[in-house]
């Protein structure tokens, strides 16, 4: 065996070796974290609310609708901003609380189409809610075309059956439909 070989070998048995001098794990730790707060999570995920009877109604705010049971509350409503523009969008509310400073995807499904709209921790009428924009060209609004039963989900705050119902596609529609042009008079 040549000494280059030898050294190695001693070199490799020495790093393997080192491993060894440190004391073996303990609960001590365990104790230790055991002691600290628990970090905060997400609320409750919510139970999926009954949609028996929920319409879809115009608001009394122009270029929005609202759905839920007569009498009840808003489920969710959806608002054109810049009606006729090029930048006009469609904001998408979900009416269930939200915590303060999150974000998820609300899925939007039916008339054969799924649309993942990004929605935020909004306060709407002074409690956090699900909201969020899309402009209002985007492909995934087709969802709420048909007379099928469209959902309306995002994670932890239940899946909303939407009733069919010519509305929510008239007004997003109408929110795509470009300004007519100015009378040249």
């Amino acid at each position: 065996m040549t000494a280059a070989r030898l050294a190695g070998m001693i070199a490799l048995a020495a790093a393997l070796g080192l491993p060894a001098c440190k004391p073996p794990p303990t609960d001590a730790g365990m104790a230790r974290a055991a002691n600290l707060p628990a970090p905060e999570g997400p609320s409750e995920p919510l139970a999926s609310p009954d949609t028996d009877g929920a319409v879809w109604a115009q608001s009394a705010r122009a270029g929005r609708l609202v759905y839920g049971i007569p009498g009840g509350q808003v489920l969710v409503s959806l608002e054109c901003l810049g009606a006729g523009t090029s930048g006009a969008r469609l904001k998408i509310a979900r009416h269930a609380p939200a915590d303060e400073g999150a974000g998820a995807l609300l899925a939007l499904i039916g008339n054969r189409r799924i649309a993942r709209l990004p929605v935020d921790a909004t306060k709407i009428g002074g409690a956090m809610m699900w909201q969020g924009e899309t402009p209002a060209a985007a492909e995934g609004w087709d969802a709420l075309g048909g007379m099928r039963e469209a959902t309306v989900t995002v994670p932890g705050a239940g899946l909303v059956k939407l009733n069919p119902s010519p509305l929510p596609m008239q007004l997003v529609e109408d929110c795509r439909m470009p300004a007519p042009p100015a009378d040249p008079a």
